[in-house]
């Protein structure tokens, strides 16, 4: 229930260009998210893409702090926000959830984001 494997990852070249050529997107600070619905049946109902910008975070170990604490917060919390009502209404999904605040926030503060931003993916999905 609180894993995170390789198959909920989003890794596929092709499905990352359509979802960032086709896909919705919203804001959610420090957060932004793109999603696109698809229609291959996988084991999961969603797969994600975690990313952090370069440019702002010059050093590895921030970029991977940052992604590490985002990573934590989608696992213990996927399953109750997202994955119930996904199944629910029998849709799969690819997002790809980029950071886009300016300092490194600590894990309360992004996991209380990461709520609001999976309750507003279902709301956008639901739509």
């Amino acid at each position: 229930m609180y894993t995170f494997k390789k198959e909920e990852r989003l890794c596929n070249k092709k499905l990352i260009e359509k979802l960032f050529h086709n896909g919705s997107s919203f804001l959610c600070y420090p957060f932004k998210a793109s999603w696109l619905l698809v229609d291959e049946a996988t084991q999961f109902p969603a797969q994600i893409l975690f990313s952090v910008s370069k440019k702002r975070f010059k050093h590895a170990t921030d970029r991977n702090l940052i992604k590490r604490r985002m990573r934590e917060a989608y696992r213990l919390n996927k399953q109750k926000y997202l994955y119930d009502t996904l199944n629910s209404t029998n849709k799969n999904i690819v997002f790809s959830l980029g950071f886009i605040g300016k300092e490194i926030t600590e894990y309360d503060f992004t996991e209380k984001k990461m709520l609001k931003l999976l309750t507003q993916l279902c709301m956008e999905i639901t739509k």
